[in-house]
């Protein structure tokens, strides 16, 4: 049945990729990808394969991956991703010594793909568990971890009709998870190879504040001012926080849209009803001068927040929320939208007091009058958010020590 499922997956693909760039580029990356690996596989050399779905998981799959290659030098990796959005934006990781797309999961592709790469071991990230890969892997002998994963009882591991299905979890060699709640799931299905490991985006995020650019534009933008930094917002996002703004002109405002398409840039401007910049338009002396500065390109938003006083994070209207922990690191309060319940580090986050939660303009405008009524309320939440963040880092080192390569 499972096999019937992926062919009609794939003939939905094969008839979407028409009228899609997006799954064409998927298509041709997945037919490809067999190709890729019979130029680039070292038959002499040992590999670790890393599959992350998107780009999220790379993230959190890129603190072993770089740690995996100080630690051990002799050893390749290979790094596979489901999604365009993932692999688009790194098929030239460095960290990696090849990159390209996981063909499907049929049966003879997996042998196919695996008796090309010869992994010595494999990590799967977060919540990436292939029926046919995962089955040939355990065949072989060949270690899996599961890693950073999360499971809630709503998924199918835990309904009672889909229990045969859940056999797929027992081809993971060792679940490192990131809370109680998932080991505990685990448990109740007769899994115990599992440790409460943690999230390696925590030490994700630390090497990304290690590493952030300094930024001129931002830096003239913000001299003396007190910034709010709007990363990956949506339109719903703006109508929580931009009439805040309107009435507060002590306020600077930077914004960092999901999406730069021209119209939606346009729309931004036309909201502020102030002087209004573009990044990729503007210089250190006109930002000065502005009250609003747009981030009209991607890559900056995670050295942007440095520069800020108050984050928000958008999604919660939509989907969810975006990653509150780039913001959290740099020491300062972070707002989002209500949907944020299946996220952890956003209930840790507003449980130790460096978080906060709104589902309007009103509820946006009492979090910030309450932030903004002393230096010291600024202040205590903003430690509050970096000391979160601090507690919660440490989980690649676990991992790394554990595993058998």
């Amino acid at each position: 049945m499972y096999e019937i499922a992926i062919y009609i997956y794939m003939m939905g693909v094969a008839v979407a990729s028409l009228f899609s760039e997006k799954v064409r580029k998927m298509w041709r990356g997945e037919r490809e990808a067999f190709d890729v690996l019979k130029r680039k596989v070292d038959p002499a050399a040992r590999y670790v394969w890393f599959h992350a779905a998107s780009l999220g998981e790379f993230e959190q799959g890129r603190p072993l991956m770089e740690q995996l290659r100080r630690e051990h030098p002799e050893l390749k990796i290979l790094l596979t991703f489901f999604s365009p959005s993932g692999y688009e934006v790194r098929k030239d990781y460095p960290g990696a010594d090849i990159v390209c797309y996981l063909p499907l999961d049929t049966r003879l592709n997996a042998i196919r793909f695996l008796r090309l790469v010869r992994p010595s071991a494999a990590f799967f990230i977060k919540y990436e568990f292939w029926y046919n890969y995962l089955h040939i892997l355990k065949h072989r002998g060949i270690p899996v971890y599961s890693v950073s994963s999360i499971f809630r009882p709503g998924q199918v591991f835990f309904r009672r009709w889909a229990r045969s299905y859940a056999g797929v979890l027992r081809c993971i060699t060792h679940f490192y998870v990131q809370n109680e709640v998932s080991r505990e799931l685990l448990a109740s299905i007769g899994i115990n190879v599992v440790t409460v490991a943690g999230d390696t985006r925590f030490d994700r995020v630390l090497q990304i504040k290690a590493q952030a650019k300094s930024l001129p534009i931002l830096e003239a933008f913000a001299e003396g001012a007190k910034v709010f930094v709007a990363g990956s917002s949506w339109p719903p996002d703006g109508d929580a926080f931009m009439p805040y703004f309107k009435e507060h002109p002590d306020w600077k405002l930077v914004i960092a849209p999901h999406e730069i398409g021209e119209a939606h840039l346009r729309q931004i401007e036309q909201r502020t009803g102030c002087a209004t910049v573009r990044y990729t338009a503007t210089t250190p002396e006109e930002a000065r001068q502005a009250r609003c500065l747009i981030i009209d390109c991607f890559g900056l938003l995670s050295s942007a927040y440095r520069y800020g006083h108050v984050a928000y994070v958008g999604g919660g209207f939509g989907v969810g929320i975006h990653n509150v922990l780039e913001a959290a690191v740099w020491g300062m309060p972070v707002i989002f939208g209500p949907n944020n319940k299946h996220f952890q580090e956003a209930q840790g986050l507003m449980a130790a007091g460096g978080g906060f939660e709104v589902s309007s303009a009103d509820d946006f405008r009492r979090v910030m009058d309450k932030l903004n009524a002393s230096p010291d309320a600024l202040h205590d939440a903003g430690r509050k958010a970096a000391g979160y963040v601090a507690s919660c880092t440490g989980a690649t080192a676990k991992i790394l020590a554990d595993v058998r390569l």
